[in-house]
């Protein structure tokens, strides 16, 4: 158990002092000693080599006072274990030269347990628990089948997805066994990423918004659940599906311990629709870290207030952007910190 167990307790729905908090992609482009390393390292070989990525994921820990760290690796380390090699082009992002066009392609894609194509990440991860020596719970992660399939269909990134969505409509068979390979390996992997030592997994739905409620409910939450079925009593897991707030009822009744919430859901609207039944995450509009520290942290205390110290998790509605001032992030993040609800104050 880690010594700072605040988040694995919000998750758990104890009582605590003030809610935890962390960013997603917190060890990353934001920070000057990252920018150092991106410079002298291609993505995939900061990703595939574990002092690398051990580093990358300490980077921030020793910054700010962090309630958990999160491993840095991709959502595509998934299909290039599959075969399926991605690689990063500057000013386009992922990039597959032969995107997933048939259903004799999906056929003949593995699936089941590739772990040994993923051991740097299990190494990254033992690296980086005992730099980390218990002070703080570590996250591991995936992304959400649904958004692998996006990328694996479509081949790079997409304002709309249509190639991906065109393949499930028009083959919806090959569609979901192509989900379902994802998926069998998803749980392999995650579930060696727990045994390597992550105390806690966040599934990363970023595509799920793409699909209408009827879609999401045949193409993508199905799968995410078949992998928090897998996890959850091993650890807690989080749920992430940017765009979604259609689904968080859904989503709720679930075994997931925690879900994210972006920024266009109200506090009040995301606790309606899950009941208290989950703790929720989010939902601090990233390019809301533009604004002057003083504002951010004015902001921040009423998103607690809006939440409630219990059963949240302090969190941005996505990623870290990369123009974000060092010492802006460190507001946000000292404002959770430092919280005191208005009754507690003198």
């Amino acid at each position: 158990m880690p010594k700072n167990n605040l988040m694995l307790d919000a998750l758990a729905g104890k009582e605590v002092s003030r809610p935890p908090v962390w960013m997603m992609r917190q060890a990353g482009r934001y920070l000057p000693e990252f920018m150092e390393l991106k410079n002298e390292y291609d993505f995939f070989t900061r990703c595939q080599t574990p002092e690398l990525a051990s580093e990358i994921t300490l980077q921030p820990i020793r910054r700010f006072p962090l309630d958990a760290s999160i491993i840095f690796s991709d959502i595509l380390v998934i299909p290039n274990a599959m075969g399926l090699q991605f690689t990063m082009k500057p000013d386009i992002g992922p990039w597959l030269d032969n995107p997933i066009k048939t259903a004799s392609e999906v056929e003949k894609l593995p699936t089941g347990n590739l772990n040994e194509n993923l051991r740097y990440v299990f190494d990254a991860i033992k690296l980086t628990k005992e730099a980390l020596n218990d002070e703080i719970p570590l996250i591991g992660f995936a992304g959400s089948p649904w958004t692998i399939f996006c990328y694996v269909i479509q081949g790079r990134g997409s304002k709309n997805f249509d190639k991906a969505k065109a393949f499930a409509f028009t083959q919806p068979q090959a569609a979901h066994a192509l989900l379902q390979k994802i998926t069998d390996v998803t749980i392999h992997y995650l579930q060696e990423k727990i045994n390597a030592g992550c105390n806690i997994i966040q599934l990363f739905d970023s595509w799920g918004g793409m699909l209408s409620p009827a879609d999401h409910k045949e193409f993508s939450w199905p799968y995410m659940e078949q992998i928090v079925n897998a996890l959850h009593e091993q650890v807690p897991v989080i749920v992430f599906a940017k765009g979604c707030w259609y689904a968080l009822e859904d989503m709720s009744q679930s075994n997931a311990s925690g879900l994210g919430v972006d920024w266009t859901i109200t506090p009040q609207k995301a606790r309606e629709l899950t009941q208290g039944k989950v703790t929720l995450q989010g939902n601090f509009d990233p390019s809301r870290l533009l604004s002057p520290p003083e504002v951010i942290q004015c902001m921040v205390k009423d998103m607690i207030d809006q939440f409630g110290t219990q059963r949240y998790i302090a969190n941005l509605g996505h990623g870290i952007l990369p123009n974000i001032p060092v010492e802006n992030a460190q507001a946000f993040i000292e404002a959770v910190v430092n919280y005191v609800p208005d009754a507690a104050r003198v």
